[in-house]
């Protein structure tokens, strides 16, 4: 068993062993080792040149990562939290996404912004915003949103390997979670590709589609109605759920939950964010415009946050995060029992 810290600094360590054009920068990540100790002992094997703390500025050091990657480095940025990253966003959208459009093909930014994204615990609204619908909606970006040990290391290392921006949104209440990592997954040519959904669990009533920390909830559900006799297909995007595991936001493996759809007839979708303009929207957009809609026998539902910002509260912030509970109860509306 791997947690999901130990599987981000292999990957991290093994793709700048194996190109010396790979570095990471961000507050604290060197001689702290990191505030989520993922950098842990990077810094020492390293050096100084490779592994950088920053000052407290955001719009500053993703800048400078930006314009690394433009001279054909390959930085991997690290936001403290997610929501910190609002202060560099121009950077992210207008300098990153954009350039490879704007320069007609000549320039590539090779950059990775990485770090925890959405709610943490007691830590109130302006640190427990999901930003997946934010860069999901943004073209010339790549948008990870992964849920396992093997799902954060493959990833993070061909996103690290990738010509493109990508944003890596992990969990921050996911670090410190153990997950089974087979003998391949721990090889250093393991890698997952961007793109492709993951089904964690077979079924045949139901298709419950998620992404990050929500998919071990929908695991959860998914195992407490398989024993009252309904069995689920979650997917998750490391994004969302057959269960299918979603795992990428952008581009989004609408091909995997359409043909779960097909096969199960109902659709669910999970989301820690926001319902307005969500992840679990935009998947019922693209299942109502496609062929996948005729094989719905009822229609789909979602299990996103409460329409609020964060309280900090801890009664109210679990009522406004998606529990187990509200996903049977889900699955049992779109189920009609």
């Amino acid at each position: 068993q791997v947690t999901v810290r130990d599987a981000l600094n292999q990957a991290l360590d093994e793709e700048m062993e194996r190109d010396e054009r790979v570095f990471l920068l961000g507050e604290e990540v060197a001689q702290y080792d990191g505030a989520y100790k993922i950098s842990r002992g990077l810094w020492k094997k390293y050096g100084d040149k490779r592994v950088m703390d920053t000052p407290i500025s955001e719009m500053g050091f993703a800048g400078i990562a930006v314009g690394a990657a433009m001279v054909w480095l390959r930085p991997v940025c690290e936001f403290m939290t997610f929501n910190f990253s609002m202060q560099a966003i121009d950077q992210v959208i207008n300098s990153a996404a954009k350039t490879c459009y704007m320069s007609a093909g000549a320039i590539s930014v090779p950059v990775v912004f990485r770090g925890p994204n959405g709610a943490a615990a007691g830590v109130g609204a302006q640190h427990s915003q999901c930003f997946a619908a934010w860069y999901g909606h943004c073209p010339g970006l790549k948008v990870l949103s992964p849920w396992s040990s093997e799902d954060c290391k493959g990833l993070l290392k061909a996103s690290i390997r990738d010509d493109n921006p990508v944003v890596m949104l992990e969990n921050e209440l996911l670090y410190g979670v153990p997950f089974e990592m087979s003998e391949q997954a721990q090889s250093k040519d393991f890698i997952v590709p961007i793109g492709k959904a993951k089904i964690e669990r077979e079924g045949t009533h139901v298709t419950l589609v998620s992404h990050s920390r929500p998919v071990g909830h929908c695991m959860e559900a998914a195992a407490v109605l398989a024993k009252e006799g309904v069995e689920c297909e979650v997917e998750s995007f490391s994004f969302f759920f057959q269960v299918i595991n979603l795992r990428t936001i952008r581009p989004m493996d609408i091909e995997a939950v359409e043909a779960s759809v097909v096969k199960t007839n109902h659709l669910v979708t999970v989301e820690g964010g926001w319902p307005q303009f969500g992840v679990g929207a935009e998947i019922c957009a693209r299942i109502m415009e496609g062929s996948a809609f005729n094989y719905l026998d009822a229609p789909a539902v979602r299990v996103t946050g409460a329409d609020v910002p964060m309280p900090y509260a801890k009664i109210l912030e679990d009522n406004c995060i998606p529990q187990v509970k509200d996903i049977i109860f889900a699955v049992k509306k779109v189920l009609n029992i």
